[in-house]
């Protein structure tokens, strides 16, 4: 397990409370982004040769994770949220976010009907060589499959299969 340079956390903010790891691997640069882990045994992968510019990373809860693969860029403004109890973020090699990219595992906030709750926190996972373009959301629960392209401003609310391209919001295959 790497821990950040001194350079790193000169460059960019990072707040790590309680039990959680971060790994980091070679050739990566982080620049001007923020980390926040707060809750017990969470953990943020980050593989080798992945660029992540000017992003926010946020784990609150316990048992939650983020991992980013392999040679994956992650742009301008791309905000990474694995909030709950169990949640995950999964991002396959190979990926690339464009700016303004929402990747969010919970609503922000519970939501009851007849006193149970409505909306529980669901885990992502992106699969690998998919591209998101520009001003992005993706909800919670939702698969994307590899090799699959995100059109712009487009919300994806459910799963997406393999080799696809999705547009509109809620997004659509259109092929």
């Amino acid at each position: 397990m790497n821990k950040f340079s001194i350079i790193q956390r000169l460059r960019n903010k990072i707040r790590i409370k309680d039990n959680s790891n971060i790994s980091i691997g070679i050739n990566t640069k982080i620049v001007k982004s923020k980390f926040y882990i707060k809750g017990n045994n969470n953990s943020l992968t980050i593989g080798d040769n992945v660029i992540i510019r000017n992003s926010n990373i946020e784990i609150v809860g316990n048992n939650c994770s983020i991992h980013i693969d392999n040679n994956c860029m992650i742009g301008d403004n791309c905000y990474l949220s694995a909030k709950e109890q169990n949640t995950k973020i999964t991002i396959g090699k190979d990926c690339g976010f464009s700016r303004n990219v929402n990747v969010m595992t919970s609503d922000g906030h519970p939501v009851f009907k007849n006193k149970l709750r409505i909306n529980e926190a669901k885990s992502i996972h992106f699969g690998t060589h998919i591209w998101i373009a520009d001003n992005v959301t993706i909800l919670k629960g939702v698969n994307i499959g590899d090799g699959s392209v995100i059109g712009i401003n487009s919300t994806v609310t459910k799963d997406i299969q393999s080799n696809s391209i999705v547009v509109g919001n809620p997004a659509k295959i259109i092929k």
